[in-house]
């Protein structure tokens, strides 16, 4: 929780000077993964506020080098990590299926070389594509980019042919527009408004 009492974080011990050296580097560090984590954290509040049963996930769009520190801020902070690296599932986008020739070749493709342990994310343009990746298999599909006004009914007519597949709205989403996109058959909201752009209010 926010707090105007100074709070004490850590206990700096050693040499004058090598401690003056470390100093400010430590201090933006910091600085750094607090507003990261008091961002995430409001986005926690306006999810309780709205009584919502899904996951708020932060991208991987981090700071160059600094996604460790920016990630395990976001789990301080109350959000989910979506992906910490490209190993922990599989994202098929435009040019994968592309390249594969259509969705479901695409998921079938990557199936077969993550294994059944693996979850398989569609990003998706369309309804129509929604449920061609769910029927091939997808874990999860991405609505990309879909307004606030018409994610509900678009996740609603996937649900309505398959019920059990879990879905992603991105794209656009920030604090200020976020409880917009909460809604029954939503179950992902993903953002990278907490390690990109202007963190405060």
């Amino acid at each position: 929780p926010e707090t105007s009492t100074k709070i004490l974080v850590a206990t700096v011990t050693g040499k004058c000077r090598n401690i003056l050296l470390a100093e400010r580097t430590a201090l933006n560090t910091l600085s750094r993964a607090s507003g990261v984590a008091t961002a995430s954290n409001r986005a926690v509040t306006i999810k309780k506020d709205n009584s919502w049963h899904g996951y708020i996930a932060g991208t991987r769009k981090t700071t160059p080098g600094f996604r460790i520190v920016e990630k395990y801020s976001m789990i301080v902070g109350g959000v989910a990590t979506h992906r910490l690296d490209l190993s922990q599932m599989v994202m098929l986008k435009d040019n994968h299926i592309w390249s594969a020739g259509n969705i479901t070749e695409a998921v079938r493709l990557a199936r077969s070389a993550a294994g059944f342990s693996m979850k398989i994310e569609v990003e998706c343009q369309s309804v129509e594509e929604a449920i061609e990746a769910s029927a091939a298999g997808a874990d999860i599909v991405m609505l990309d980019n879909f307004t606030a006004e018409t994610i509900h009914s678009a996740a609603a007519a996937v649900k309505a042919v398959h019920p059990s597949v879990m879905i992603e709205a991105s794209g656009g989403i920030t604090e200020a527009n976020m409880a917009h996109y909460m809604g029954p058959h939503v179950d992902i909201l993903s953002t990278s408004s907490f390690t990109q752009g202007h963190l405060f209010p």
